[in-house]
């Protein structure tokens, strides 16, 4: 359920604007990758591989929950590779969270970069297999900007966030690695 409200939020950072009031600053993405990761910090590797494919089986065979729609044709959308990412970054992540030492912002925060470069990785993937086949109109480099690069730096950013969501989370629920 978290993934599937992520994909309903835009992330937003908040930054002070000039009256000295504090303006949101939109960013051009929703929260489906921090909710994974989150997942995975929090309940393990099991879990959020479950909440994963269970996302991925709402996107594609019930109701329109991707970024850009869903149904089965979303298979050959270029985002696609990404939402399969979600798989192995929920295993992967999830894992490392299991792991002794995994109790401070900076581990949490490593682990969390770590799911975001698999998810990636598996993304980048995808683009390179559909440039190979001629599958887009659009060339690689113009879809590795627009898929993979512009999106980072927010979820870079919102990784610290899930970091420490993630701390409080286990600390309040005294979850032990």
């Amino acid at each position: 359920m978290l993934i599937l409200a992520g994909g309903l939020v835009s992330a937003a950072v908040p930054l002070p604007s000039s009256s000295g009031a504090l303006q949101l600053l939109t960013l051009p993405m929703t929260l489906q990758v921090p909710a994974l990761l989150l997942t995975a910090l929090v309940c393990g590797p099991r879990s959020a591989m479950l909440a994963a494919v269970a996302y991925l089986s709402v996107g594609l065979f019930q109701l329109p929950v991707f970024q850009g729609g869903g149904g089965p044709g979303y298979l050959l959308e270029p985002g696609f590779g990404y939402l399969v990412g979600f798989v192995p970054a929920a295993w992967l992540s999830g894992r490392l969270a299991r792991q002794g030492g995994m109790d401070d912002l900076l581990s949490l925060f490593g682990v969390s970069l770590l799911g975001l470069a698999v998810l990636q990785l598996c993304g980048l993937l995808n683009l390179v297999l559909g440039a190979l086949s001629g599958r887009w109109n659009v060339g690689l480099p113009q879809l590795a900007v627009s898929y993979s690069l512009a999106p980072l730096p927010a979820q870079i950013l919102l990784c610290c966030g899930v970091a420490v969501a993630a701390l409080a989370l286990r600390r309040g629920l005294r979850l032990a690695p």
